[in-house]
């Protein structure tokens, strides 16, 4: 993969991204309440994929036995990631709390996938949360993640898939829903859940999007808002195209309608200011435009006769027992 993909940062330091928003661990071992835990565990679980937005720069593989320690006295915890296995590539981390309130540990081993316009990854591997003074521990899954357009066009990631929250002490799950864009991009970064008791009751439904918040509200409540909801809409023609193999970027929807009665459980913590102009975002952005002018320049290039590097692209894919092959092509005009 041309280095141009990557964003300097190991996959080691990018683990410790995950205890961005610790303060939700340290809100879950002061509640009493085993529902309000699990609440505001669920809120950890999806801010814990949401620095991935709009990072569509693939980390670095550590080395095998490569580690990447961290201590932040003013969060309160500490944390150790290593490379366990190179091959396949498996790292694991252990964060605690330094006040002996918390563990969180898991290890992630990422499955790729090429399907030629884009890049499936699948984070497998289970991460566990301890709470120490319950005596509680939850185990969850990560999303699917996607970025698309990684030959040609504007990146764009998204994450989907259904991730099932367990607390193995009470019997308690909570399953969330992360929604694919769709064909016109409405369900777009949108999350969706319940936690149900061990008899399966309702307790609370969850939404919001894992770019920019979670809330929660009692299902009853929830129940009625749609019913409300879908009668206030007004029918649209079903009208659809019979083939969409556009990876066009979704048009940005509104952000998250808030329910009469709802309990906000976490809201993204807004990137600084000037982090648009930092090395990495501003080389990728370079390195977009000047794809962007060589994909303009290429039948200038071949008119006039200019030399370059044509690179070939075979990817294989498998549905119904049949095998295709798919081919794309990448043309990088020489600088000399």
């Amino acid at each position: 993969m041309p280095v141009v993909f990557n964003e300097p940062l190991s996959f080691l330091q990018r683990i410790s991204e995950y205890m961005e928003h610790t303060h939700l661990i340290h809100k879950a071992c002061s509640l009493s309440d085993s529902v309000d835990r699990m609440q505001v565990v669920a809120a950890f679980a999806v801010s814990a994929v949401a620095s991935q937005w709009e990072r569509t720069g693939k980390p670095f593989n550590p080395l095998l036995g490569e580690t990447y320690e961290l201590i932040r006295e003013d969060e309160g915890y500490r944390l150790i990631s290593e490379q366990v296995s190179h091959h396949p590539p498996i790292s694991a981390f252990h964060a605690e709390s330094l006040k002996q309130e918390f563990a969180f540990h898991g290890s992630i081993y990422p499955k790729l996938k090429f399907w030629g316009k884009s890049i499936e990854a699948e984070p497998k591997g289970t991460m566990t949360l301890e709470l120490l003074k319950h005596k509680e521990a939850y185990t969850w899954m990560n999303p699917m993640c996607c970025v698309h357009n990684v030959i040609l066009g504007k990146l764009w990631i998204e994450q989907y898939g259904t991730v099932e929250i367990l607390n193995h002490s009470t019997g308690d799950k909570c399953v969330l829903n992360f929604k694919s864009c769709g064909m016109f991009g409405k369900e777009l970064h949108k999350v969706e859940g319940f936690i149900q008791d061990k008899s399966k009751k309702k307790l609370r439904v969850i939404y919001g999007k894992w770019t920019e918040c979670m809330y929660s509200v009692d299902p009853k409540v929830y129940e009625t808002h749609k019913k409300s909801d879908k009668k206030s809409k007004v029918k649209l023609n079903e009208n659809s195209c019979e083939e969409d193999d556009s990876d066009d970027v979704p048009e940005i929807q509104e952000t998250v309608t808030v329910i009469p009665g709802s309990a906000l459980l976490w809201r993204i913590t807004p990137r600084p200011p000037h982090s648009a102009q930092t090395g990495r975002v501003q080389r990728k952005s370079d390195w977009r435009r000047n794809r962007e002018q060589r994909e303009k320049s290429a039948p200038e290039m071949r008119r006039s006769g200019q030399h370059g590097v044509l690179i070939l692209l075979l990817s294989i894919s498998k549905k119904n027992g049949l095998k295709s092959l798919r081919t794309s092509f990448i043309l990088i005009p020489s600088t000399s």
